[in-house]
């Protein structure tokens, strides 16, 4: 078992887990307290994993329908070529369609929370993707995407009121599971009052603020065109910069901007399987984590990584980290164990609900799943916080639980009839590329 509290995790075995409604209501070790007793239902765990459910920290639903289709290009090319072109296409029913698909995924392979950066940020869209997870039953991050320069470009005046909107009607829906968040894109495709309204707005609602920073080197050259700023100084130069800024990727920071990160307690979203699949680069890890920069884990969008595995990504962030510093003990399991919860010592995962513990402790919402360590990729088990990062993978995971509901109760999809959706989806998919003229 891994009991994880607010500032690391530790295996306590064996031991249980008591749930009642949404919450944790005991852990322990050893067999329940005589005064739990025994609930409607008990899961034996043995030889699994019992952790809190992860968090993909960033995401883009809308590519699960483009998986494989753009393979083998750098980002701007990627953007051009495939996704754009894609996405102009998606109708609100496509995105219904493949934001279940992805949430399916993700709960599959152990998230119950996730941040989904919306890049398309109609109202139609965004409502489709946010029943998607109330559908489901997950817990959502809605990050209302858009850029105001450059193709696709909005006027801010509709930026502002769609971001109102989307906090109006689906902020706090499905009993809290579902929150908003700013989302602008990236530095170079936003202007500089619209960035800082769009700041102010979400601040003044208590809302974070997700953008893509730095993933590209070029990108840097894109704005310091514009303004002679690189991406962090210029979040930085706005007054934007604070601890509600949650800064995707940070591939490209030099010194002085790793500095104004940890001096801002902004977050970094590390995405390293998509940042080797486009050959973006390495964050710089380690460096981060010296100066107590909060670093947690997203898989980014199916278009470039291609799956929605987080485990997968635990795996490959910690050797990327390793690889790219020459040392092997630059990230640590004990790292990506906080780095998969999505929240940084003394924060709340994302999505959760504020105020209320995290992790496996008494109070916290149940969000709890089961990963299954007894097959030959990884017994034998002498640390099972090792064998979580190094060994598992997405499909051993079992059970998962949010807010005190089995969702995928011993590798079986409780809420929805999942070969139909396949299905549906493939059709669906098909279609859109016949659309678009990406086939």
């Amino acid at each position: 078992m891994i009991l994880a509290d607010e500032e690391q995790a530790r295996e306590v075995t064996p031991g249980y887990v008591a749930i009642a409604g949404g919450s944790i209501v005991a852990v322990g070790a050893g067999k329940p307290e005589s005064g739990l007793g025994m609930g409607a239902r008990v899961l034996d765990a043995e030889h699994m994993a019992v952790m809190p459910g992860m968090v993909n920290a960033h995401t883009h639903l809308s590519q699960t329908f483009l998986r494989g289709l753009a393979d083998d290009r750098p980002l701007l090319r990627w953007l051009r070529e495939i996704i754009w072109p894609a996405q102009a296409a998606l109708t609100p029913e496509d995105m219904y369609l493949a934001a279940l698909l992805g949430l399916v995924e993700n709960l599959r392979c152990g998230a119950t929370t996730v941040v989904q950066h919306q890049k398309l940020p109609g109202r139609q869209h965004m409502a489709a993707t946010a029943r998607a997870a109330e559908q489901l039953g997950v817990r959502l991050v809605l990050a209302r995407g858009w850029a105001d320069l450059g193709p696709g470009g909005e006027p801010a005046e509709q930026i502002l009121d769609n971001l109102a909107w989307l906090h109006d009607e689906w902020h706090g829906a499905a009993a809290g599971r579902i929150r908003a968040a700013n989302g602008p894109m990236t530095p170079w495709r936003c202007s500089d009052a619209a960035l800082r309204s769009s700041v102010a707005l979400a601040r003044a609602w208590g809302l974070p603020t997700h953008i893509h920073v730095a993933e590209a080197a070029n990108e840097i050259e894109l704005l310091q065109a514009r303004c002679g700023k690189r991406h962090v100084e210029w979040l930085a130069a706005l007054g934007c910069l604070g601890p509600d800024l949650q800064l995707v990727h940070a591939v490209h920071l030099s010194e002085d901007e790793l500095d104004l990160v940890a001096q801002a307690r902004a977050t970094v979203i590390y995405c390293p399987t998509s940042n080797m699949y486009l050959a973006s680069g390495a964050a710089r890890v380690p460096a981060m984590l010296q100066r107590g920069i909060r670093v947690v884990l997203g898989t980014d969008g199916p278009g470039s990584n291609n799956s929605q595995d987080l485990l997968e990504c635990a795996k490959i962030g910690a050797l990327l980290a390793k690889h790219a510093a020459g040392d092997a003990q630059a990230v640590l399991p004990d790292d990506i164990m906080r780095m998969l919860r999505g929240a940084p010592a003394g924060q709340a995962p994302a999505g959760a609900t504020s105020g209320r513990p995290a992790g496996l402790c008494a109070g916290a919402p149940a969000d709890v799943i089961l990963v299954d360590l007894n097959s030959a990729r990884s017994q034998p088990v002498h640390r099972a916080i090792s064998a979580i990062v190094y060994n598992a993978s997405g499909a051993d995971v079992r059970t998962v639980v949010v807010d005190g509901r089995i969702l995928i109760d011993d590798g079986h999809l409780t809420v929805l009839d999942e070969k139909a959706l396949l299905e549906e989806c493939r059709a669906a998919a098909r279609a859109l590329v016949r659309r678009a003229g990406i086939a």
